[in-house]
C-alpha cells in the first residue's frame, strides 16, 4: 500500500487537496492522509460549504479530470447506486476537453493500422469534429472513395485512468476500513463494478462488435440504419465507420424545416429502444440526441455503442415482472421482484420495503397509464431499492436510464404521446411469452433440473456437515431480535422468586425454633440473643417489604 502511494505520490496529493476544496476535510482526516502523503494539507484555504452534497461531488470529479468525469457519467446510469440528488448532478458531467495535436494522431495511425496515414486514407481533416476525454473523431476518406468517421484513442489515456483506478480502489478500501458508511455500501465493491464498464469502454473493439451486432438485429428493417466498421482500419485503439450526416432525433426547427413527421419519428424512436430492451435484450444504453440522428425518408440512425446493456432471458422475466406489477400496481408483485432481481443484504426489513413500495404505488394511483412515465417509475423502483442496501445487476439499472432519455426524446417530438400506450404491445407479448406452454415447460424442466440437483448433491453435502460437525468445527449463532428487555425481565423474575424461597426458607426456620421452645417450655436465647423477638421483626419488616414491591409494581 505505502509503496503505491509513494508511486504514486502527487496524484494522491491532488486527490486530497480536490476532496479538501470541495468541503470533504472529514474524509481527508479519517483516512489519515495528512500524515500518509507528505505536503498533503489538513484543511484548504478556499472551500465552499454552501453547495449540496450532489454538487459538491460534481465539482470533485471535474476537478479531478477525466478518469473521474468518466466514472461519474457512467454512475449516473446507477440510480441502485446513488440516491437521485447525486444522480441529478452527476447528469449534468461533460466531457470539456481540448483535442489532442494532429502529429499524435499521425504517430498513432501509424503504430495501430500499421501504415502511413497517406498510405490507408486519401482525405483526413486534421481537425477534430468531436473530442472526449477518451478519445476525439476526425472526418476521413478511405482510397475507396468512403466517407468514414475515424475515431482516435487518446495517447496515454489507458495508462491515466489505470492509475487513477488504482488510487481509486486503495482509497476505497481505505474508507471501508475507517468509515461505517463506506463499509455498509462496500464502496470497493461498487468502484469495481464503476471501474469495469470503464475498462470497458477503453477497448474499441468491443464496440465495434456491438455495432456488428445490433446491424444482424436490423439486416432486415430498412428503417433503422446502423453505420458499418471497417475492420481493416480499426483496432482497440482506432474505429473507423461508415461517416453518417443527419439531422440530431431532438432538434425540432430542422426536423420540421425538411418536412419530417415529429409524431411518427418520436412513435418510431420509442418502439425501437422497447424493441431492443425486451424483445432483443440488447440495447443502446446511452440514446441521447448526439448518438441518435434522423436520415432521410425518416430512417433513423444509432451511432457509438460504448455503453450497451444485455438482459439474459431471466433479467428479460423479472424485468417483465416490474413493468406488470407497475401496470397492475401490484405492491407485492413488486416486491418480489425487487427481491429477485437484485443483491439483498441479510438484514434487509422485507416488511419496510413493501410498506416504501405501497408509497410508492400510491403516488400513482388514480392516474392515467398514458400519463405515467415509465422510466420514471423505473427508477423510483431502484431509487427504492437502493434505499434499502438491495444491488441491481447493472445492465437492469441501465434500463431506467435509456428509458428515461428514450421518453424525454420522444415527449420533445410529440408531447402527446403516451409512452406507457406504446410499451403496451411489448408488456402484452411479454405476458403471452410468460404463459406460453412452453416458457412454462421451460421453467418447470428448470426447476426440477435445480431440485435433481439438490437431491443428488445431498449425501455429499450431509458428509460434509458431518465431517464438519465431528471436527468440532460447526458454529451455531442465533440472534433474537429485541432479547434484551426479555432478560432483564426474566432476571428480575428470578430474583424475586430467590426471595421469595429465601424469605420462606427464613420463616420456616423460625417456626422451627418456636415450635422447639415451646415444647422445651422455655426461651432459647442463642449467645444470650433474643432470636425470637430479632427474627420475627425480620420476617415482618421482609414481609411488609414484598407487600409494598407488588402494590407498586401494579401486578398484585
Amino acid at each position: 500500500m505505502f509503496g503505491k502511494r509513494m508511486r504514486h505520490i502527487n496524484r494522491y496529493r491532488e486527490i486530497a487537496v480536490a476532496l479538501l476544496n470541495q468541503g470533504f476535510d472529514y474524509i481527508v482526516v479519517g483516512m489519515g492522509l495528512p500524515q500518509a502523503i507528505p505536503g498533503c494539507p489538513r484543511s484548504a484555504v478556499t472551500k465552499d460549504n454552501n453547495s449540496g452534497l450532489g454538487e459538491r461531488i460534481r465539482l470533485l470529479l471535474e476537478q479531478l479530470g477525466p478518469t473521474y468525469v468518466k466514472l461519474g457519467q457512467i454512475a449516473s446510469t446507477r440510480p441502485d447506486l446513488l440516491p437521485a440528488e447525486i444522480i441529478a448532478e452527476l447528469e449534468k458531467l461533460q466531457d470539456n476537453v481540448p483535442g489532442f495535436p494532429f502529429s499524435e494522431v499521425r504517430i498513432l495511425l501509424r503504430e495501430d493500422l500499421g501504415a502511413a496515414l497517406e498510405e490507408r486514407f486519401s482525405q483526413f481533416d486534421p481537425e477534430p469534429l468531436a473530442a472526449a476525454s477518451i478519445g476525439q473523431v476526425h472526418r476521413a476518406q478511405l482510397k475507396t472513395g468512403q466517407q468514414v468517421a475515424v475515431k482516435i484513442q487518446r495517447p496515454g489515456i489507458i495508462a491515466t485512468i489505470e492509475t487513477d483506478l488504482e488510487i481509486l480502489q486503495e482509497l476505497a478500501y481505505l474508507a471501508e476500513r475507517r468509515f461505517s458508511w463506506a463499509a455498509t455500501y462496500q464502496l470497493t465493491d461498487i468502484i469495481d463494478e464503476l471501474a469495469k464498464s470503464l475498462r470497458t469502454e477503453l477497448d474499441y473493439t468491443i464496440e465495434a462488435r456491438h455495432a456488428e451486432k445490433f446491424s444482424k438485429f436490423y439486416q432486415e428493417n430498412p428503417s433503422i440504419y446502423i453505420p458499418p466498421v471497417y475492420w481493416e482500419y480499426s483496432s482497440q485503439k482506432v474505429l473507423t465507420s461508415a461517416y453518417v450526416e443527419g439531422i440530431k432525433i431532438n432538434d425540432l426547427e430542422q426536423l420540421k424545416q425538411q418536412g419530417y413527421n415529429c409524431s411518427r419519428i418520436a412513435e418510431h424512436f420509442a418502439k425501437e429502444i422497447f424493441q431492443q430492451i425486451f424483445i432483443e435484450g440488447f440495447f443502446h444504453g446511452d440514446p441521447h440526441p448526439g448518438n441518435v440522428l434522423v436520415l432521410p425518408g425518416e430512417r433513423i440512425a444509432f451511432l457509438d455503442f460504448g455503453m450497451v446493456g444485455r438482459l439474459n432471458p431471466e433479467k428479460k422475466y423479472h424485468l417483465a415482472s416490474l413493468v406488470i406489477g407497475l401496470m397492475r400496481q401490484n405492491s407485492e408483485e413488486l416486491t418480489k421482484t425487487i427481491f429477485r432481481m437484485g443483491i439483498v443484504p441479510a438484514e434487509v426489513n422485507r416488511a419496510q420495503l413493501r410498506d416504501d413500495i405501497d408509497l410508492l404505488r400510491e403516488k400513482y394511483y388514480g392516474v392515467p397509464l398514458s400519463q405515467i412515465s415509465l422510466g420514471t417509475s423505473i427508477n423510483q423502483i431502484f431509487a427504492t431499492a437502493q434505499k434499502h442496501k438491495i444491488r441491481m445487476p447493472a445492465d437492469l439499472a441501465l434500463v431506467g436510464k435509456t428509458l428515461l432519455t428514450m421518453e424525454g426524446i420522444a415527449e420533445k417530438l410529440d408531447p402527446q404521446i403516451s409512452i406507457l400506450t406504446v410499451a403496451e404491445p411489448f408488456g402484452k407479448k411479454l405476458l403471452r411469452e410468460r404463459l406460453h406452454p412452453v416458457t412454462l415447460g421451460k421453467l418447470l424442466w428448470h426447476t426440477v433440473n435445480e431440485l435433481r440437483e439438490v437431491v443428488l448433491n445431498l449425501p455429499d453435502h450431509v458428509q460434509e456437515l458431518r465431517a464438519v460437525v465431528k471436527q468440532g468445527r460447526l458454529h451455531l449463532e442465533i440472534n433474537v431480535p429485541d432479547i434484551e428487555p426479555s432478560l432483564k425481565t426474566l432476571e428480575r423474575i428470578s430474583n424475586r422468586l430467590s426471595f421469595g424461597i429465601i424469605l420462606l426458607a427464613f420463616s420456616m426456620i423460625m417456626a422451627s425454633i418456636i415450635i422447639s421452645s415451646s415444647l422445651a417450655g422455655q426461651a432459647s436465647p442463642l449467645w444470650n440473643i433474643p432470636v425470637l423477638e430479632i427474627g420475627f421483626s425480620i420476617a415482618v419488616i421482609l414481609f411488609l417489604w414484598l407487600l409494598y414491591a407488588i402494590l407498586r409494581s401494579g401486578k398484585l
